[in-house]
């Protein structure tokens, strides 16, 4: 529950002065430390500082904000909800960095580790198999080497990649473009559940904000301003994914893409990026390598750190035991098992998807 402080309320209301940015408000806080400093502030003080107007600065001074600060503190205890402020020790560092970071997050879930690792996958809401699949292995994959994954919540790509972390037992964070106690897509509910118990729900928007176009391209660049890089999984020219890997870029981040075919219209956002530099990727590897992080395989890192692998039948089992930390060819594995060729490819199919093989090129197959 929240802690009904005079510090909470001294952001929420500096969060509602008409005609403060995000920015303004940072550009206050260096100047003058904290909410509390800042309305005790001179009208001439205040308008030294850059992105403060003088009707602005007036509006502090008279504690003129819109609504009372307390109604939002009480909407989100009943909401669930807790409110972090940019000051608090749990804010994610990486978003910190931005230009433009946002001063409260209102957060569902468990806190987020300060040296927590994120990598951002996003995509089409209207993908195909081929993109989920892509975006739930890859999410599985970061989250068996210990990175967590951002995304959107949206249908589609980000779902995947949410629910891939999830099986990955990863930690995955789920930005909003609504207020906290509205789950959108409604279709969604069960996951957005998942995520509360197992991970971050996360929105800059006040308690009751409903879904509006100009809200998703703020909830992306803290998606982008989150991660270390973003992966950009399914996405045609005009996709709003390519916003989000526009903002990452002018963050700093490191830009990924997951080819299509030739002849998918869905991939034409990727393939874009790629021509215009974007690293090019197959699996999780290829995304830690492009980070210059240098993980061991899944099997290695799942040991080290006591995570289970997921179930496995007799069939899984023996192969599993065959296939070492060095690519083994499938047609080796048929041999040494004594199995169908076409049985173990089916096996192979499905360890590879509960991410705990993965295949390297040549038919080859690895931890």
């Amino acid at each position: 529950m929240l802690n009904r402080s005079d510090e909470i309320y001294s952001w929420l209301a500096l969060n509602r002065i008409q005609g403060l940015g995000n920015i303004s408000i940072k550009n206050l806080l260096d100047r003058f430390g904290n909410p509390d400093r800042i309305f005790q502030a001179s009208l001439s003080d205040l308008t030294s500082v850059q992105g403060v107007r003088k009707d602005s600065a007036q509006k502090i001074i008279l504690k003129k904000f819109e609504g009372d600060p307390w109604d939002e503190v009480e909407k989100a205890e009943k909401s669930g909800s807790r409110i972090i402020t940019f000051s608090d020790p749990i804010y994610p560092l990486a978003l910190k960095e931005i230009h433009d970071p946002p001063m409260l997050l209102y957060v569902k879930g468990v806190d987020i580790i300060a040296n927590q690792t994120f990598v951002a996958i996003v995509g089409s809401r209207n993908s195909t198999h081929y993109g989920v699949t892509a975006a739930q292995e890859i999410a599985q994959g970061l989250a068996r080497r210990g990175i967590g994954v951002v995304s959107g919540l949206a249908r589609g790509i980000d779902s995947a990649a949410h629910r891939g972390c999830l099986t990955g037992k990863g930690h995955t964070a789920a930005i909003l473009g609504t207020g906290i106690d509205i789950i959108y897509p409604s279709l969604n509910h069960q996951l957005f559940k998942q995520i509360e118990v197992n991970g971050t729900i996360i929105s800059e928007f006040p308690i009751g904000t409903t879904p509006s176009p100009a809200n998703f391209p703020m909830r992306n660049r803290i998606i982008s301003g989150m991660s270390k890089g973003v992966l950009i999984v399914e996405a045609t020219k005009n996709s709003g994914s390519l916003i989000t890997a526009s903002q990452a870029l002018e963050q700093g981040r490191d830009v990924f893409a997951v080819p299509g075919s030739i002849k998918s219209f869905k991939s034409t956002g990727c393939h874009f990026l790629i021509k215009q530099g974007a690293r090019l990727v197959e699996n999780a590897d290829d995304v830690l390598e492009g980070l210059g992080l240098n993980f061991d395989d899944a099997s290695k890192t799942a040991k080290s750190k006591g995570i289970a692998l997921p179930p496995m039948d007799e069939s899984e089992n023996v192969i599993y035991a065959l296939i070492g930390d060095y690519p083994m060819h499938i047609d080796q594995i048929a041999r040494e098992s004594s199995m169908k060729p076409s049985d173990v490819s089916s096996v192979l199919t499905k360890m590879e998807l509960k991410g705990i093989i993965r295949q390297v090129p040549g038919k080859m197959f690895i931890r």
